[in-house]
């Protein structure tokens, strides 16, 4: 009898457990098949990946794991499921890469595509389109170079460094690839697209047609203190605005990201939980936020789609770069830009160049001095949609270094004092790859 009574009480507190991690956890499992069935379109689709490299090497991380995901060829389209339950549809339409469906949404029978602006040029790589000049400078130390990507390759099941480049004025100095990845494969950009959208921003004000100091004007905030909010609070993470950027389960990001049908929008929702400009606080939403507002800068929707092309990406050869839209047809700038390597290089040269590529001067070069200048309560460690190095995080590298960061290891690299662009893409990021000593090891190699 007492064993049974034992037994009983086990059982009854396995029940208990058992229901306590259904409820904690089951809600999480559309945000896990829905991460991993647009991982997967996106690579395959937008990347060139395969299936099976994918599933075999992105998605054996945490809880992505448990999703077991698939490609269905004949409607370009991946599905995914966690144990057969919350199963998740995305989809790739040429020209906006891969949408999520959100739950009840409908994929629309027709949608308006970005007109690109591609020019191939003869002319060497980065400036055009042709093999890199084979330049040597006496000045640089290109053992040292070669010891700095040995580093960052040395232990691929820890650092899982997959691309690097380094570019030193405005010449490819060196650059390396895991098997599965090359000079034109595009990569996930993750969180550095959000300086890719900033750099939209600072092209309408080189234009003319907008300054970051005016309000956006929504309307629902024109009845509180929000309406105090200016783009330059929203470019620098410090509206005031309500936002959770916790990636660990359901948030405020995660919902806009897995569960939403229009990104734009859950940002402007939320309440000041202080006053513009007086916190900082890091949020994708914002980025998105600023997406949809740039929408409202453009006379219709066509030409919101053509804007990032024609005046940014298409004209400095960032050919392989596509932005993805949400469901509605807003840039998802805080997250879904892919580029090449060497595209997200160029990237890097053209603030490198404050704002000149080749013979057209895309932004004001004081804009360069805007994105790179600290955002109070920022600790020195953010400028406006890039990161910065002033408050000395890096300490072997240089504190005018600034840079595009994302998610897993994603890095731009600007160190104008060493006229130096440096690009690592990878899957890990500190202190699984030490961004510091790749830092200090390629640094070196340059006076």
């Amino acid at each position: 009898m007492k064993n049974r009574k034992q037994n009983l009480r086990w059982l009854l507190i396995f029940i208990l457990v058992l229901s306590v991690v259904c409820y904690t956890q089951y809600p999480k499992l559309s945000i896990i098949s829905g991460y991993t069935a647009k991982n997967l379109a996106s690579c395959v689709y937008v990347a060139g990946r395969s299936e099976t490299s994918v599933i075999d090497n992105d998605h054996k991380a945490g809880l992505i794991s448990l999703a077991k995901a698939q490609i269905n060829a004949a409607s370009t389209s991946s599905t995914s499921s966690v144990f057969g339950m919350h199963k998740r549809q995305a989809f790739y339409r040429e020209g906006l890469g891969v949408v999520l469906l959100p739950k009840d949404a409908e994929l629309p029978d027709s949608y308006l595509v970005p007109r690109r602006f591609q020019v191939s040029s003869v002319l060497p790589y980065p400036q055009g389109h042709g093999n890199p000049r084979d330049t040597v400078f006496p000045e640089v130390d290109y053992t040292q170079l070669q010891r700095g990507l040995d580093q960052a390759f040395s232990n691929p099941d820890k650092q899982r460094t997959r691309t690097a480049a380094v570019l030193y004025k405005n010449h490819l100095v060196a650059e390396r690839y895991t098997e599965g990845f090359g000079p034109q494969t595009p990569v996930l950009g993750w969180s550095m697209t959000k300086s890719v959208l900033a750099t939209l921003y600072g092209i309408l004000q080189y234009q003319g047609r907008l300054d970051v100091n005016e309000k956006p004007g929504l309307p629902q905030w024109e009845e509180d203190e929000r309406r105090e909010i200016t783009y330059n609070d929203l470019l620098r993470m410090q509206s005031g605005l309500s936002w959770e950027e916790e990636y660990g389960g359901i948030s405020d990001v995660t919902k806009m990201l897995f569960l939403s049908e229009d990104m734009s929008t859950p940002q402007a929702e939320k309440k000041l939980i202080g006053p513009p400009g007086s916190i900082w606080y890091y949020s994708s939403g914002t980025s998105n936020l600023l997406s949809g507002l740039l929408r409202k800068q453009m006379p219709d929707a066509q030409e919101y789609l053509d804007f990032p092309y024609r005046e940014l990406i298409d004209k400095i050869g960032m050919h392989s770069m596509l932005l993805e839209t949400d469901l509605k047809g807003n840039f998802v700038g805080s997250s879904y830009g892919w580029a090449s390597t060497r595209d997200w290089a160029r990237f890097g040269l053209l603030y490198l160049n404050r704002g000149k590529w080749g013979d057209s001067q895309i932004f004001d070069p004081s804009w360069a001095d805007y994105v790179a200048s600290p955002t109070a309560h920022s600790e020195q460690g953010y400028g406006a949609h890039f990161w910065l190095n002033a408050d000395g995080k890096y300490p072997d590298a240089p504190r005018d270094m600034y840079m595009a960061n994302g998610f897993e290891g994603q890095h731009v690299f600007i160190i104008p004092s060493k006229e130096l662009v440096i690009v690592r893409t990878g899957l890990a990021e500190d202190p699984d790859f030490e961004l510091n000593t790749f830092l200090r090891e390629v640094i070196a190699a340059f006076p």
